[in-house]
């Protein structure tokens, strides 16, 4: 069984790629362990779009001081790590409310027993299956389950708004993680 079915079982929306990269299991799992989308141009404007609403609302409120810091992998909390085959990270809250409406979740016990009404909950995983001794397929896959009815009428036009740009994300995502630990592998 793999963790993020540990975590998530059942879920509403799912979304998977995987890649290919010319590297041992290890190097690929530092990589994705270690993978920040920050430093990538498409990432920052789509995270720059999707955050266009809750500035403008900050301004027009008349708030004084910066807004929440932009979304990026500090969001994320580590679930469970399996050695060099697995890690999962975890998401909880109303995702599709301006500023998220992130919960904090501490672990993954917190995770599994989080059941706030009106929220869902989203496990992003990475899996390392090991091709032979010099390429590894890395896996990703995000699995959102919506706790209630409320959750995914909330939740669904969202997922299928930015489904798109998500996809595209990942598989930057995927080709970066690839590049990092060929990068290492050949070092």
């Amino acid at each position: 069984m793999h963790l993020h079915e540990k975590y998530l079982p059942r879920h509403h929306f799912s979304e998977r790629h995987a890649l290919d990269i010319a590297a041992p299991q290890a190097r690929v799992m530092a990589a994705a362990r270690d993978f920040r989308p920050e430093g990538d141009a498409f990432f920052k404007y789509a995270i720059a779009a999707r955050e266009l609403p809750m500035r403008a609302l900050h301004r027009l409120q008349g708030r004084t001081g910066a807004p929440q810091p932009s979304f990026g992998m500090n969001n994320f909390t580590p679930l469970e790590q399996r050695g060099d085959q697995e890690l999962v990270l975890g998401l909880a809250g109303k995702f599709w409310q301006t500023d998220y409406g992130q919960a904090r979740i501490a672990d993954g016990q917190s995770f599994l027993a989080f059941n706030a009404p009106g929220a869902a909950k989203l496990v992003l995983s990475f899996v390392a299956e090991p091709l032979n001794g010099t390429h590894t397929r890395l896996v990703t896959e995000t699995r959102v389950f919506c706790l209630d009815d409320e959750a995914q009428r909330k939740f669904a036009p969202y997922w299928y708004l930015i489904r798109p740009v998500s996809g595209l994300i990942r598989r930057r995502m995927l080709a970066a993680i690839g590049r990092q630990a060929a990068r290492q592998t050949r070092a």
